[in-house]
């Protein structure tokens, strides 16, 4: 074999080695990022728009989804068993506290409150007597203790009919509004059977559920407002914040509580609850200005001394005429037009126009 030709294979293999993994000294003088970054630097710039930007401060707001509960709920039972002989009222009255719901016949109660009675009266006597010979010794200690036993069992019983009797009146625990018919007249009342149900809204509690990320934010005292799906708006305060989460939601239950004179809001309506935070400044930009890195973290370019800067944001409200950010400095050149063009350090020639964010 020749020699020439393995010569000439050599040196090509030793030119290639040192053009690839030793670049030449026209190459190395091309900055810190290399040859993409000075081939990046000699691009030409690239047209965008931008507008100057000053951080304002805004209000934010806790916002839920939620509904209206009445204040008090309560099903009046009967404790008692009989015929029912009141007239009844009506779903949708007003009652007030103590007012008459529903009456249970007395029926024999008043015989058997004299028989119970009479049975005291001669328990009493006969305890008396026990206790008289028990003391002169003519008779046993345990004849004594058994008719004081029987003087409590008669006293007992007297009790228990007269408690009886008592709850033969079923009456209104509070004002409210009956939100069922009382029970029907001549209708057999079993002990635990309904006699009405009565409800007060006055005031209304509206009731939302606010995510763990929230919840540090609201405290009870704080002012809040809720728009009903009527569009009706009220004022209420934070009454509870629950310290334990729901097992299945992990969210926890807030509570407000707003006036409701009328009792027009009802229970089980549908609510958004809105609960002001401490304000804080904020940049109010196009939806268009918000842009990813190759990270994906969102965020907007911002046209600093002639080049483009990547710079991540926080939505803090998002509103029909933009979104306010935060995480930006205090003014700031927002690129929003333009911007999905260029990369991070990339020489830009921006025109600083004006933003309307009513369009």
């Amino acid at each position: 074999m020749r020699p020439l030709p393995l010569l000439m294979a050599a040196l090509v293999c030793i030119g290639l080695y040192f053009w690839i993994v030793h670049p030449t000294d026209a190459q190395e003088t091309g900055g810190a990022d290399g040859p993409a970054a000075a081939e990046a630097q000699a691009q030409p710039p690239v047209k965008v728009v931008a507008f100057q930007s000053v951080a304002r401060p805004v209000e934010s707001a806790l916002i839920l989804r939620g509904r209206t509960e009445a204040h008090r709920n309560v099903s009046v039972r009967a404790e008692t068993s009989g015929l029912v002989v009141s007239e009844p009222s009506r779903a949708g009255a007003k009652v007030s506290r103590g007012d008459l719901l529903c009456r249970i016949e007395e029926g024999s109660r008043q015989a058997q409150l004299a028989q119970a009675r009479a049975a005291l009266a001669q328990a009493r006597v006969d305890n008396d007597a026990a206790q008289k010979l028990s003391e002169r010794g003519y008779a046993a200690e345990t004849t004594a203790m058994a008719r004081l036993a029987q003087l409590e069992a008669a006293t007992a019983a007297v009790r228990q009919i007269e408690l009886d009797i008592q709850r033969l009146e079923m009456r209104a625990p509070f004002d409210g509004v009956l939100e069922s018919d009382t029970a029907e007249l001549g209708a057999l009342l079993r002990a635990g059977d309904q006699c009405a149900q009565v409800i007060a809204l006055d005031p209304i509690e509206i009731v939302g559920y606010a995510p763990e990320t929230d919840v540090d934010k609201v405290e009870a005292g704080m002012p809040a407002r809720a728009r009903l799906v009527s569009g009706r708006e009220v004022d209420g305060i934070v009454t509870f914040v629950s310290r334990a989460a729901d097992q299945q939601t992990r969210t926890f239950r807030i509570e407000v509580s707003a006036r409701n004179p009328d009792g027009k809001i009802r229970d089980g309506m549908t609510a958004e609850i809105w609960i002001p935070l401490q304000g804080r400044t904020a940049h109010l930009a196009p939806q268009a200005a918000l842009t990813l890195n190759n990270a994906g973290t969102l965020g907007i370019r911002a046209a600093v001394d002639g080049k483009a800067k990547f710079m991540p944001v926080t939505i803090l409200r998002d509103e029909a005429e933009g979104v306010w950010l935060t995480g930006l400095p205090d003014e700031v050149n927002i690129i929003y037009v333009g911007q999905e063009y260029v990369s991070d350090g990339r020489a830009i020639d921006a025109t600083i126009s004006t933003w309307d964010a009513r369009g």
